[in-house]
Order: C-alpha cells, then sequence, then structure tokens
C-alpha cells in the first residue's frame, strides 16, 4: 500500500474553535500520521501522511473543520513522507 504526504495550510477563524484537538481526532479516525499546530498568522499548519485516500478525506475535512471554525481557504501540497508513526498537536 502506498503513503502519501500533504503539507496543509489552513486559513480562516481556525484557532481558539478546537481544530487542532478535532483534527487529531479525524486523523486518527483515518489511520492518517502526521501533526497539526497553530501558526503566528492565525493559520492552521499540518502534515498528513498515509494512503492516498485517508490523506485526501482528511485534507476534505479539514475544509469545513468542527463546527465553531469559519474555513476560508486550504492549501495543499504534496510532499514527501518523513515516516511519521502517529498524530500529533504541535506547539
Amino acid at each position: 500500500m502506498s503513503t502519501v504526504a500533504m503539507d496543509v495550510t489552513v486559513t480562516g477563524r481556525v484557532q481558539g474553535v478546537s481544530f487542532r484537538m478535532y483534527a487529531l481526532q479525524e486523523a486518527r479516525r483515518l489511520g492518517v500520521t502526521g501533526w497539526v499546530r497553530n501558526e503566528p498568522d492565525g493559520s492552521v499548519a499540518g502534515h498528513f501522511e498515509g494512503t492516498p485516500e485517508a490523506v485526501g478525506s482528511l485534507v476534505d475535512w479539514c475544509r469545513s473543520g468542527p463546527s465553531y471554525a469559519r474555513v476560508e481557504r486550504v492549501t495543499a501540497e504534496p510532499t514527501a513522507p518523513v515516516g511519521s508513526a502517529s498524530f500529533d498537536i504541535r506547539d
């Protein structure tokens, strides 16, 4: 089974709405590894690794996020997998 990776940036009202916690739950449900963190500019960044279907599903989830989020834009750039073993929230 092939592993793909995406670097993702989510902009809008995505900090202070538990976006990272819900992303962690969704990633674990989908079997995606990597990380998610808040950025100084108010966006949320992430690195997702897994099957093409699972990573695609997590990117799709980011387009709406949790109920209190207001996502304006999601960018997803393919990148090389680094062999992440879990999914973490980074500070």
